[in-house]
């Protein structure tokens, strides 16, 4: 008796840990992508791209300042022969230093190198823009990757749902048939096609359930959640959302697109590499200072030695190399132009096909709608014909099936207008407006 509470006991509380671990977890979209946001790879890794552009900015920007340096020297020498080849100078006993200090102090500041300093900065500005934009193109990825998750995860849950319900009606079927088929009202055939259906939903249920729970772990990865978690959507999500400002062509996107902002600065910067490029051809000039300190012990010490000037430096020989150099920089600055060229095309092709598949998708909803209300009808129809003896088991399975595709088709067909409509944001440049991801 004993054995028996403690395997009941055992079986309950596997039972509740079974339950907790499977336990769901309402997620809504918005949330789900501001979490995608904050834990995703990819948007770390943008970060940080961003973060390395700014640096190399602020190494650029070094250039245009001062250079100072200082050094020092202390020395211990040997005994020295000093001999200042002159007649005085022999006859009197040199003294022999065994120490010497050596301090100095340079400072060198561009004046004009060809504003080589000016075009490199702006090039690197325009870099650091470039990646930010970038960034903000990966962002928008993500959110779009997530969007794609959570509809898909929607459609699998509501199929299951329809299945599951279908499913205790035909069980229910299955039932009253046997009932029947033992007081010989009807067919053993028709038993078993009650079965049979029962049989094929089964499969139904079981694929959907293994959809279910790979778009789950696809999400749950995403999000950097434990694998365990299930994920249950909003529904409000897909049927307040208010589509306003649909775009209706390529304008925005070509206004708002990052990946072409990005495009467009790199532009910016391939033009003020030339400049860089050409900055060889002219001389460098800077301001010179210093100041020197030496102490050869007993024999020479120097103090405020100081000198200031202009240095001017030309590489003569670069006017004939640098052309090589030209020449690749604005072989690049072309590259640059036409890949922008090609991925203007490219948008305006992604644009249209958008427009084009987020009315069909609207269009569609509207013929599932009526479609489950004439499935609706005609299950009706049979259900009492076959009930009044008028129709047989096939017409009625048959419009039972019809029914429950329909019903999965006006289900899903309104996770496809809101999936479509995130597309076609997402294509104009818009997405990130519509979740404010900016505050993030």
């Amino acid at each position: 008796m004993k054995i028996s509470q403690l395997m009941l006991f055992g079986v309950f509380f596997i039972g509740i840990s079974s339950t907790e671990a499977q336990e769901k977890t309402s997620l809504t979209l918005d949330e789900a992508v501001k979490l995608a946001w904050e834990k995703s790879n990819e948007v770390t890794l943008a970060n940080t791209k961003v973060n390395t552009k700014k640096y190399e900015l602020s190494t650029v920007k070094n250039n245009q300042y001062p250079d100072l340096k200082i050094s020092g020297q202390y020395q211990r020498l040997t005994k020295a022969s000093i001999d200042m080849h002159n007649d005085e100078a022999s006859n009197e006993s040199m003294a022999s230093p065994d120490r010497v200090m050596l301090g100095m102090a340079n400072l060198s500041m561009p004046i004009f190198s060809g504003f080589k300093i000016q075009n490199s900065i702006e090039a690197y500005d325009n870099l650091y823009e470039a990646e930010t934009a970038n960034a903000a193109k990966t962002k928008e990825d993500v959110a779009l990757r997530v969007i794609t998750y959570y509809t898909a995860l929607y459609k699998a849950q509501k199929t299951l749902d329809l299945l599951s319900e279908n499913q205790k009606q035909a069980k229910q079927r299955v039932t009253d048939f046997t009932e029947l088929e033992k007081n010989g009202i009807i067919p053993r055939n028709d038993l078993l096609k009650a079965q049979l259906l029962v049989s094929k939903t089964q499969l139904s249920i079981d694929e959907a359930n293994n959809n279910l729970n790979n778009i789950n772990f696809y999400l749950t990865t995403l999000l950097k959640l434990e694998p365990s978690v299930k994920i249950q959507v909003n529904e409000q999500d897909f049927f307040n959302l208010k589509t306003n400002n649909i775009p209706t062509s390529d304008a925005s996107a070509l206004e708002n697109r990052k990946d072409l902002e990005a495009v467009r600065l790199q532009s910016k910067a391939s033009e003020a590499n030339i400049r860089v490029a050409k900055a060889a051809y002219y001389p460098s000039l800077a301001l010179l200072g210093g100041y020197t300190a030496l102490d050869l012990k007993d024999f020479i010490t120097v103090k405020y030695a100081m000198n200031f000037g202009i240095g001017l430096s030309y590489d003569l020989s670069g006017i004939y190399k640098n052309s090589a150099h030209v020449k690749e920089a604005e072989s690049k600055a072309l590259e640059v132009k036409n890949t922008e060229a090609i991925m203007t095309d490219h948008i305006k092709i992604e644009v249209q096909k958008s427009i084009e598949d987020y009315d069909l998708a609207i269009n569609q909803s509207v013929v599932y709608d009526e479609a489950l209300q004439q499935a609706t009808e005609n299950y009706r129809l049979v259900k009492d014909k076959f009930d009044n003896g008028l129709s047989d088991t096939n017409d009625l399975v048959e419009a039972d099936v019809e029914n429950l595709s329909a019903k999965i088709n006006t289900a899903l067909s309104k996770a496809t207008i809101i999936q479509k409509y995130y597309e076609l944001l997402s294509v104009s440049g818009q997405l990130s407006q519509s979740f404010n991801l900016s505050k993030i």
